[in-house]
């Protein structure tokens, strides 16, 4: 189990996973502890235990791809596997959408990264996820920590959009591009977990869940859990677990909206989200999926604006705005 230490003002550990395993997610519960655990990613991971084997060679890493493909997994298996026994006191992980500006480079990671009298490790070990919500600024200073530190400090950052990390920041690491996990080793992992945790999950239960997380083994775990407290992992369980019994309701908001009254769509689609529990990016992916059902023949003009409002909320813009706004624009489509 990680703790948190403090050191000066920093964090330094993992202490939120020491919550997680507290409140015994499964998601932490099966966590992999080494490389050769990691679910699929054959070919990354060959080449990450290969690369560890003498770590004073290992280069800073850059991780991209989608999420719950075991990018942060295996990051901190990285950290365990060379820190061994200092792995909590020579590795700072941070999640940089938290804290994306120039003072939490300076403040933190300048702070951790300083050489001071370390213990018989080859080096720290710094972990940035979601490297790519950071602001330009704030990677440009990076750039210069991770030049000046290089002797006796590793990064390994983490984003889901590579395109946003600066090009020489890019060009200081090796990237690994981490790819979707196969239907077949999802379906597997979920079975297994099932089968240890003693719970009754038949096929079309576990093909629901596959469905709903897209890849995403994180959120399959998670969700399979989530079901599990209902009783037997079935179809119907998995539906009510993820809200998907009021999927349908999304596509009576965009008939409302197509029809021009903005209002009742609006108050319909607030109750998916405030009431149901219905993220803002579920509500776009099932509107997505409503377009195409509809068969409007001004498919390609709907899709446009859905696209637009799903990239204006990806950059940080309010979302609850942002859909009301969504749909004001497609109430305009038929007029």
């Amino acid at each position: 189990m990680y703790i948190t230490i403090t050191n000066s003002d920093l964090l330094v550990g993992f202490e939120p996973r020491v919550h997680m395993l507290a409140s015994g997610m499964w998601v932490e519960k099966y966590r992999p502890q080494t490389l050769s655990e990691v679910v699929n990613q054959t070919e990354i991971i060959g080449s990450l235990e290969a690369l560890i084997k003498d770590p004073t060679d290992m280069p800073h890493l850059l991780f991209s791809g989608s999420a719950g493909v075991g990018k942060t997994t295996t990051a901190l298996c990285i950290a365990r596997q060379i820190l061994g026994e200092y792995v909590r006191d020579y590795t700072l992980e941070l999640n940089a959408s938290d804290e994306r500006g120039i003072g939490m480079v300076r403040e933190k990671v300048k702070k951790f990264s300083r050489y001071a009298g370390m213990a018989d490790v080859p080096f720290k070990i710094i972990i940035l996820d979601e490297a790519d919500e950071m602001t330009a600024d704030a990677q440009t200073a990076l750039r210069r920590i991770i030049e000046d530190t290089a002797r006796y400090c590793r990064f390994i950052l983490i984003a889901n959009n590579i395109s946003k990390i600066i090009d020489p920041i890019q060009s200081r690491c090796a990237t690994f591009k981490f790819t979707s996990i196969p239907q077949e080793d999802v379906i597997n992992h979920l079975e297994n977990i099932a089968k240890k945790e003693k719970v009754k999950a038949d096929k079309k239960g576990i093909q629901a869940i596959y469905d709903y997380s897209e890849g995403d083994l994180r959120h399959a775990i998670n969700l399979l859990q989530a079901t599990a407290s209902l009783g037997a992992v079935t179809e119907e369980h998995v539906k009510a677990s993820a809200g998907l019994t009021k999927t349908t309701d999304v596509d009576e908001v965009l008939k409302i909206a197509l029809a021009g009254k903005i209002t009742d769509a609006r108050e319909k689609m607030i109750e998916l989200i405030k009431v149901y529990g219905m993220s803002e990016s579920d509500f776009l992916k099932y509107l997505n999926s409503a377009v195409f059902k509809s068969k409007h023949e001004k498919l390609s003009d709907i899709l446009e604006v859905i696209a637009k409002y799903d990239y204006r909320i990806l950059v940080g813009a309010n979302p609850e705005i942002q859909l009301s706004a969504l749909l004001a624009e497609l109430g305009k489509i038929e007029s």
